[in-house]
């Protein structure tokens, strides 16, 4: 049965929608292929992974420091006003990473260069919030938008590392960072052009007599942890499943099993955007966090039980499907709980905290698969999965739904 996409149009019904939401799939689309982009780039010139991880992590957990604070900014000043110099500002990394690798620079420069790296704006929460201000009248059209994002998300990040990539290995190891930093740019630039759609912005009032800080409000902070638990989620899998495919000598097949990931997880995004919501934003992500973690099981048996490439590929699809419907259901909680005026510093936190998460799933995740065996690895996500759900369910009890 084909999804009823059609259920999709009111979502573009406002005036430029469509305009800043093409822009803004550009700018993801860089951020998807930055990461690889800049470990092959490394790899490539100084001949060593460890020092390309290490120094592609410190550039993530950067992006999660700064972004809390550009979020801010957004909120005070808007999105054009903040994004625009923020983007262009990125040119300084890019380049003075370039040049060090080029000019045979100490390996320390490296990190210092790409430290500077997490101004990039965070366009998914830019877009969400204009989400919100869009369809504030129509939860219905607001839960389909939230689920479009997160679909687009996964999207970027199925053909993102592959055009990269590609591009690294066919042009030139600079071509995947340099053809990133034009499309960030690019799509960021356009996105900040479509003033029509922007958010407006609250009175200096609202700031001043609303500024205790966001952690303070009740369940945000148990909603973060979920986040968290999530983006360990998401680091672990995909360093086992690398591992797992270079331990059966199909190395190559590690991508095609991380796109079926996202696959599953796009799919399953639209599909749960096309269903009117009739429950509280908190009980559906308390479901989805339980059906995550259930979905999580298939990988850990196919991986434990030596079942191959293809079953394991049968089982992440289904696994990915557990993932959007839980983002979906946590980003609408967190527009629920912070007020509109703040609402690009709270977006900013939650893919914050997703970002630490991937970066310590993935830490811990390589650790693991190193002592333990490839498949044991996927017993990580199961348990951030889990974590997930207990963090989920002190909300879902509050809203009093909970059968």
């Amino acid at each position: 049965m084909s999804l009823p996409l059609a259920r999709y149009r009111p979502v573009f019904a406002a005036p430029g929608s469509l305009a800043f939401t093409l822009a803004g799939l550009l700018g993801r689309l860089a951020l998807a292929m930055c990461g690889v982009s800049t470990v092959v780039l490394i790899a490539d010139r100084r001949g060593s992974y460890a020092l390309a991880g290490a120094v592609s992590a410190v550039g993530v957990l950067s992006g999660a420091a700064l972004m809390p604070l550009l979020g801010r900014l957004v909120d005070r000043l808007g999105q054009a006003r903040v994004a625009v110099p923020a983007v262009l500002a990125t040119a300084l990394p890019t380049g003075a990473l370039m040049l060090c690798l080029h000019s045979g620079a100490p390996d320390w420069t490296l990190f210092l260069c790409w430290v500077l790296a997490g101004t990039s704006p965070n366009l998914g929460g830019m877009a969400r919030a204009r989400w919100a201000h869009l369809h504030r009248a129509d939860a219905a059209v607001l839960h389909r938008a939230n689920a479009l994002e997160q679909s687009l998300d996964e999207l970027c990040f199925m053909a993102g590392p592959v055009l990269g990539m590609v591009l690294c290995t066919t042009l030139a190891p600079e071509a995947g960072l340099l053809t990133a930093w034009v499309l960030g740019t690019v799509g960021t630039l356009l996105f900040a052009a479509q003033r029509g759609t922007e958010p407006p912005l609250a009175a200096p009032a609202q700031h001043a007599s609303g500024g205790r800080g966001l952690l303070r409000t009740r369940g945000f902070p148990a909603l973060l942890a979920g986040f968290l638990a999530a983006g360990v989620l998401f680091g672990a899998q995909e360093v086992t499943t690398l591992a797992y495919t270079d331990a059966l000598g199909r190395q190559s097949a590690g991508g095609v099993l991380l796109a079926l990931v996202a696959a599953g997880s796009c799919a399953s995004g639209l599909a749960f955007g096309a269903i009117r919501p009739r429950r509280p934003a908190a009980v559906r992500l308390a479901f989805g966090a339980a059906a995550m973690a259930a979905l999580m099981l298939l990988p850990l048996a196919a991986g434990r039980s030596g079942a191959g490439v293809a079953v394991l590929g049968a089982a992440l699809l289904a696994a990915g499907m557990g993932t959007a419907p839980t983002m979906i259901s946590g980003m609408t909680l967190a527009q629920e709980l912070q007020p509109a005026h703040r609402l690009n510093e709270t977006m900013a936190l939650a893919v914050s905290a997703i970002l630490v998460g991937i970066s310590t799933g993935a830490t811990l995740g390589g650790a693991l698969v190193q002592h333990a065996g490839p498949g044991a690895g996927y017993a990580l996500p199961v348990t951030a999965a889990v974590l997930a759900l207990l963090a989920a369910l002190p909300a879902a009890v509050r809203a009093g739904r909970v059968p």
